[in-house]
């Protein structure tokens, strides 16, 4: 449950900053850059311990399966509280697909 929790603070991170950016698009370009970069050091703050213990239970193929799908919930959020961005049901199938993945990936 840690590994899980670390891993989902660590992609807040991580969706701020691929795609926080995209609401300064008025901001010099090496101002955004070296801001994701700064949000992407607390990123790796979290994602390597949450590697670090997740891979005392899980592979690592599991653990990236599992972020993955963590990623998308995250995404998911960010998207729409940032960008008022819907969720449609072609994404809803897609998503569904991952959620697949990480079945197959820790039952088998």
């Amino acid at each position: 449950m840690k590994t899980i929790l670390l891993l989902t603070i660590s992609n807040v991170f991580m969706n701020l900053a691929w795609y926080g950016h995209l609401k300064f698009k008025n901001e010099a370009l090496w101002l955004v850059i070296l801001a994701s970069w700064g949000l992407a050091f607390f990123e790796y703050c979290f994602q390597v311990p949450a590697n670090r213990l997740g891979s005392n239970e899980w592979t690592v193929p599991q653990l990236k399966v599992l972020q993955e799908c963590i990623t998308l919930v995250v995404f998911t959020i960010v998207a729409f509280a940032l960008f008022r961005s819907p969720v449609k049901w072609n994404i809803l199938v897609a998503y569904s697909f991952v959620v697949g993945a990480v079945f197959f990936a820790f039952k088998f």
